[in-house]
């Protein structure tokens, strides 16, 4: 018989030893899941294998260390992607950056333009031709949509700075949820040998088995994703990464056709060789939401995701169970107003750009009680601009071509299928949006059969910031970036005569402009205050509507003068085109060579910002000769903020007889005794738009 205490002993005993056999339990699980998932076992955990490669979590970079982050852009779709991740890493940021993007021709000019009207502070930007990187890789056939470009992160460490050590590349469609510096933390993870940090791929495409004959490249079980890399630039030149991803590929395409996932089956190809170059890095660094993802292994158990990645050709709208949620947190950045991200880092030095400078200095002289502080505020505005905002294919050359310049928010959308139907030739609108409203505009165009079919349709959206409509910064805009030898500067709620397209081409051609002769053709302009009448299709069912009433000459019953000196009693009888004098006042709309003067960004909001236009036509001696058979037609709609604003405020007239007397004094400065005559211009007690 055993003592009493005996019983206690052992169930003790019993208990420590089940523990223990728990504990090793679970260790030996663990060993095996991520033997599985190396061995491309379906089941194997996922976030077990991440998480266990790079614990602890190593200390963030110094403050005001730099980052590098490198990305391949090209095209006009892919313009905007990068936007929305560039923003996620601005919005969580605390570190300066610098981008390195290599980009076709059409990316560097929507880029170029883009960042360095977004003038945020502490970040770099620095552009390389994808173009000449391009012989690097074209041997190489590939089937994934990116094309060429999606191959181009093989040939990165030879086309960085060579004094560049480590940089951080990733996809267009990633969507940052961290600080990029917790990312850059990792690399404190590898070992020596180590050169590239990727994270496991989420599906089960290296394991072959998603449909028969399935045969993809060579990966170390799962595979890795490549839309998040960390690569560590000196080693990987130290161990030859170009001879060594250069002979993989060579061997692996004798018996494969191309690749399928474009650079990352390179990458994988060469892992599964060499895995002494991989540093695993954890799953919420790059959580795919593919077609057939597998990521919910990894965030159904991790607590704090860090990067989302829509690699799916579908993009966001890939279906998959939690796509919705993910889709919300991408939308929140689609939407959010970019000029909010023009953050100081303090404390870190930053080189400040000239045109930074300068603007700082102007603003800060600028004095707040005044009480046109508004007006002086919203002309040094720096807006911030994405040329061809959609997918834009230049007109080809022609001698006598003109494109249609005009200027847009949100309200005068509708206006743009019945423009398209009337004027067949290139277009350049500059549209004044918030970031929300430019995905509403987007929308609305690719739900349009009208505007969705025009790829001649040049959109630069220019992101609103102010409470002043800069009406002639936006012209200008378009203006810039028309790509013809002539404009026609109109206004977006005209509607032009269906021929005046071909019209103005065959007079330009007749009356030899150019070289020749230096001529704004005037565009007779009427209006209807009905909104529903029949367009006319000649100058004489045009006069027959003039002469019924339905039609009148443009604001003939509120501002004759800004266009009576068009002489509209002597177009009725004209065969040919005539020449006017300049008037006070007058604000025609005019076709005129591409190179011709800007218009004043003094003048925001309401009122002479085209008759200073004008002005500065005739102050440079341009012919003003009106076109028999031209003609534009205004359409009615309700009044702008702007408008009504000048209508009740005396402030808002008396600024903007103020911004006429400076222009008085600019033209006086640069024409001299010239500038004289225009000054009963500035003797009117309103103005036009």
């Amino acid at each position: 018989m055993l003592p009493r205490g005996r019983p206690r002993a052992l169930g003790a005993a019993a208990l420590l030893l089940l523990l223990l056999l728990l504990i090793g339990f679970f260790l030996l699980d663990g060993r095996l899941r991520g033997a599985s998932a190396l061995d491309g076992d379906p089941l194997a955990g996922h976030w077990d294998h991440n998480r266990s490669a790079c614990d602890p979590w190593p200390q963030l970079p110094p403050k005001c260390e730099l980052l590098h982050v490198a990305i391949v852009c090209a095209g006009h779709n892919s313009s905007r992607e990068v936007i929305t991740l560039v923003k996620s890493l601005l919005f969580y940021r605390k570190n300066p950056l610098h981008l390195h993007l290599v980009t076709d021709a059409v990316a560097r000019n929507i880029l170029e333009t883009l960042f360095r009207t977004w003038m945020v502070p502490a970040l770099g930007v620095s552009f390389y031709h994808a173009d000449q990187l391009k012989p690097q890789i074209s041997w190489i056939p590939n089937k994934h949509y990116s094309g060429l470009y999606g191959l181009m992160k093989l040939v990165l460490p030879g086309i960085l700075p060579p004094g560049l050590a480590r940089v951080i590349v990733l996809d267009t469609d990633v969507t940052f949820a961290s600080d990029i510096a917790e990312l850059w933390a990792l690399f404190a993870h590898f070992s020596d040998k180590q050169v590239i940090g990727l994270v496991e791929n989420q599906s089960d495409w290296y394991l072959g088995n998603l449909w028969k004959n399935h045969r993809p490249w060579p990966a170390l079980g799962r595979g890795f994703n490549t839309g998040v890399i960390l690569l560590w630039l000196d080693r990987l030149r130290q161990v030859g990464w170009e001879q060594m991803w250069t002979l993989t590929a060579q061997r692996e395409l004798l018996t494969l056709a191309a690749t399928s996932l474009a650079d990352q089956d390179i990458f994988n190809a060469v892992i599964k060789e060499h895995p002494e170059l991989v540093q695993p890095l954890p799953c919420i660094w790059n959580v795919q939401l593919s077609d057939h993802t597998r990521a919910e292994h990894c965030y159904s158990e991790a607590a704090d995701l860090k990067v989302i990645h829509w690699n799916s050709p579908k993009k966001v709208r890939v279906k998959n169970k939690h796509a919705g949620s993910f889709r919300n947190f991408y939308l929140t950045f689609l939407g959010y107003d970019g000029n909010l991200l023009r953050r100081e880092l303090f404390g870190c030095p930053s080189q400040t750009l000239p045109e930074a400078e300068q603007l700082q200095r102007a603003l800060a002289q600028l004095d707040e009680e005044d009480a046109c502080f508004e007006f002086r505020q919203q002309q040094l505005t720096v807006h911030r601009v994405h040329i061809t905002f959609l997918p834009h294919k230049p007109p080809p050359p022609r001698p006598h071509d003109i494109t249609l310049v005009a200027q847009l928010s949100m309200d005068r959308l509708q206006m743009l299928e019945a423009l398209c139907r009337h004027w067949p030739g290139p277009m350049s609108l500059a549209l004044y949006l918030t970031d929300a409203e430019a995905q509403q505009f987007l929308h609305f165009v690719e739900a349009s059969p009208v505007l969705s079919a025009r790829q001649d349709v040049a959109y630069h959206v220019v992101y609103r910031e102010g409470p002043l409509y800069p009406v002639n910064q936006l012209r200008n805009v378009a203006l810039a970036q028309a790509l013809t030898p002539y404009v026609f500067l109109s206004d977006i709620d005209f509607l032009p005569a269906y021929s005046l397209y071909d019209y103005l081409r065959a007079s330009i051609e007749q009356l030899e402009l150019g070289s020749r002769r230096k001529a704004a053709l005037v565009v007779p302009a009427f209006e209807t205050l009905r909104y529903r009448f029949t367009f006319p299709s000649s100058k004489a069912e045009l006069l027959a509507l003039l002469d019924s009433g339905s039609l009148y000459t443009f604001r003939y019953h509120e501002w004759p003068q800004g266009h009576a000196p068009t002489d509209y009693a002597r177009w009725r009888e004209a065969q040919a085109p005539y020449r006017v004098q300049w008037a006070a006042d007058y604000e025609p709309y005019v076709v005129v060579p591409r190179d011709c003067p800007r218009y004043d960004p003094r003048f925001v909001g309401f009122g002479w910002n085209k008759v200073a236009h004008i002005v500065e036509l005739d102050a440079q001696e341009f012919e003003l000769l009106v076109l028999p058979e031209a003609f534009t037609i205004h359409l009615p709609h309700a009044p702008s903020l702007d408008i009504s604003r000048f209508r009740s405020s005396s402030t808002y007239r008396d600024c903007l007889q103020a911004l006429k007397e400076e222009f008085h004094q600019d033209l006086s400065r640069r024409y001299g005794a010239a500038a004289l005559k225009y000054l009963t211009a500035l003797q009117q007690p309103r103005s036009p738009a």
